[in-house]
């Protein structure tokens, strides 16, 4: 029997065949495209590979670095670098099973920590998650501990690959002390740049990282953290030379003259002798009655008119090419002498002055006298004294903006022969504080003049990487014999003179009034500047001040002896204390404790009326917890008897003042 063809196997064979052929054509179509594109991207620059087909779904993103920390010369911080998480959730890297096992606990977990219903948690991400989102915000600027606190909540602590947890960490700028403000402190917001921030922000800034991120749809990119991550160089810490006692000092001191006297701002700088290091820089604006901010930096920013401040600067030109000495006599007459065609007028009277009463009584006569008498004919002699302490030069300073001074001289447009006279007593001039500060610290230093300085030293990890040393910007601005005069001189002010009212034996200060008109050739009310400039201890200098009010209120007083000197009174008071010269002996004089008849340590202090009793020759271990307990914040040094105290005996203190104390064994 003949077998018959199987029709159905040959039917399967042959459409096994075809589908064979089929698949081998469709393979070899692809192999043929493969090698097509292979072509076109061997003949694509990599500029152009990168545009059409990486660009289009990755991008290279910027990790910002952390800023360097801003501190005090103590240690304290000014300004620092704040870390800030934002939380966002992937829910296609969620498994189902975890995600609907766990959603109940999550948010109940997130209820409770941003105090919201679960229901409103839940209806959230369970649309996030049927949707599939990649990257859904959830929380965003938290801190720390915040961020510590969600991170092991059901699912997220799962981590990013199986719980979907994406951690974006941000920076942010904060100033760390109420001490120091905004206009001091500056910022560095890459278009602009001002005070300590922008000074030092080439050492603060750190090195920005890179990363890859993935588009995840038009406007979201999700970070790649596993792949081309290059990790950023955080910036270096900036130790300025600023002392936060001494600034808090200064700070409370000028903000409350500047109330009492409805002043419309003011300055107060403190300078090292003989390091030129500035211990205290305050600036402080009126925004309200009776509300003063750090908002702009008056100290480096404004060119102001000195006033009588200068009479310093141009008596000692004379007195350094020898036209003056202590035995000059200068004939005021009663007080109005007209030069040129220019009124010069005093307002203390008339007679004959010495050397030191023209500066002691701040006489606008005597100066101009002084300098039109010896200058007049060359007055090239006495810029050049101007020249040479660096009065025409803009200041090299660390601090961003810092004014350029102005000084009318004989090429001037505005010349004329009774400018002379104007510079003599502070007129036809314009000047940085800063700049009259390094003048008088130089008198001070003993001639020598320093160049100011905000930075102390800049370390990285825990090493020091920079350390600043004192710059000399004139090793002698004059000689031994004119610096000792001008010394005995701006002494005899404080004593007899103009600020008389500032005087303490206690401490010997040297320093001179200023009190400038402004705006005069406008109409309207008279407008002044109040200022005192000077240092101390005048025998062993160890700081040099500058106050300056603005625009006190008329009525109430104007002169620098009444305005800016009692600021600088409190200052130098008040950080003397401080300092590591011996003055207990003179302290105790004023107080007259015999320290053989010293208190007993179980002695309990009464203070009544808020009047400060007097603790000189009390043990301070006793004396201190009684302060302290009584409310006021006490700041004291040594260890052993109280052997200076301030406030002194019967001052008036209220419960925010400090009180300090020198202690010794």
């Amino acid at each position: 029997m003949i077998k018959q063809p199987n029709n159905n196997y040959e039917k399967k064979r042959s459409n096994a065949l075809k589908w064979g052929y089929l698949f081998v054509l469709g393979a070899f179509i692809l192999f043929v495209i493969f090698l097509g594109r292979i072509m076109i991207l061997q003949n694509t620059n990599v500029e152009e590979f990168e545009n059409n087909y990486i660009s289009k779904n990755y991008r290279e993103a910027t990790l910002k670095a952390a800023r360097g920390n801003l501190f005090a010369s103590d240690g304290s911080i000014l300004a620092t670098t704040v870390m800030r998480y934002d939380i966002y959730l992937d829910f296609k890297s969620m498994r189902d099973t975890i995600y609907s096992n766990n959603i109940g606990a999550l948010t109940d977990s997130l209820s409770k920590m941003f105090d919201k219903p679960r229901s409103y948690f839940r209806a959230k991400l369970d649309a996030q998650n049927q949707r599939n989102n990649q990257y859904y915000l959830l929380a965003k600027g938290l801190d720390f501990d915040e961020y510590d606190r969600i991170r092991n909540f059901p699912i997220f602590n799962r981590g990013k690959n199986k719980g979907g947890f994406i951690v974006e960490r941000n920076f942010r700028r904060e100033l760390a002390t109420t001490q120091i403000g905004a206009g001091t402190i500056g910022m560095d917001n890459g278009e602009s740049k001002s005070g300590l921030e922008g000074a030092f922000s080439k050492f603060l800034t750190g090195i920005d990282g890179k990363r890859l991120e993935q588009k995840i749809t038009s406007t979201q990119w999700k970070p790649i953290d596993y792949w081309k991550v290059q990790e950023p160089v955080d910036g270096q810490d900036v130790y300025t030379t600023l002392d936060l006692r001494i600034q808090d000092i200064a700070h409370s001191a000028l903000e409350n003259q500047l109330i009492k006297f409805d002043a419309n701002h003011g300055s107060v700088v403190v300078m090292e002798v003989e390091t030129g290091k500035i211990r205290a820089m305050v600036n402080l604006r009126r925004t309200e009655p009776g509300i003063y901010v750090d908002a702009y930096n008056y100290t480096v920013k404004d060119a102001q008119e000195p006033g009588s401040t200068f009479k310093t600067v141009s008596l000692l030109a004379a007195m350094d090419d020898g036209f003056i000495d202590e035995n000059t006599k200068v004939n005021i007459g009663n007080g109005v002498w007209t030069y040129a065609g220019q009124r010069i007028t005093d307002g203390h009277g008339g007679g004959t002055y010495d050397v030191s009463d023209v500066l002691a009584k701040s006489s606008n006569v005597g100066a101009a006298k002084i300098i039109t008498q010896h200058y007049a004919d060359k007055p090239e002699v006495f810029i050049d004294h101007l020249k040479k302490w660096k009065m025409f030069d803009k200041m090299q300073i660390e601090l961003p903006g810092i004014a350029k001074p102005s000084i009318q001289t004989p090429q001037s447009k505005r010349w004329n022969k009774a400018t002379l006279a104007s510079l003599g007593y502070g007129y036809s001039s314009r000047f940085p504080l800063l700049q009259l500060v390094a003048f008088y610290n130089g008198i001070a230093n003993k001639g020598k003049m320093v160049k100011p300085l905000f930075i102390d030293k800049i370390m990285k990890d825990g090493k020091v990487l920079y350390e600043a040393n004192p710059e000399i910007m004139v090793k002698k601005m004059a000689s031994d014999k004119a610096i000792e005069m001008m010394t005995s001189a701006l002494t005899k002010a404080v004593e007899k003179g103009t600020a008389k009212s500032i005087y303490t034996p206690n401490l010997k200060i040297a320093g001179k009034t200023g009190t400038a008109r402004f705006e005069y050739w406008k109409a309207g009310p008279m407008k002044y500047q109040a200022s005192f400039a000077g240092f101390y201890p005048s025998d062993n200098p160890k700081y040099t001040c500058i106050v300056v009010v603005n625009q006190p209120d008329v009525s109430k007083g104007f002169y620098g002896g009444t305005v800016s000197a009692p600021v600088f009174k409190e200052i130098a008071g008040k950080t003397f204390l401080k300092t590591p010269l011996n003055v207990e002996k003179d302290l105790l004089v004023e107080h007259k404790v015999d320290l053989n008849k010293m208190t007993t340590p179980n002695v309990k202090i009464n203070v009544t009326r808020d009047s400060m009793p007097n603790l000189v020759g009390m043990i301070g271990k006793n004396v201190i917890p009684q302060l302290e307990n009584l409310g006021y914040r006490v700041d004291y040094k040594g260890v052993g008897k109280i052997m200076g105290q301030f406030p002194a005996e019967g001052a008036t203190i209220g419960k925010n003042q400090k009180i300090y104390l020198n202690l010794q064994n």
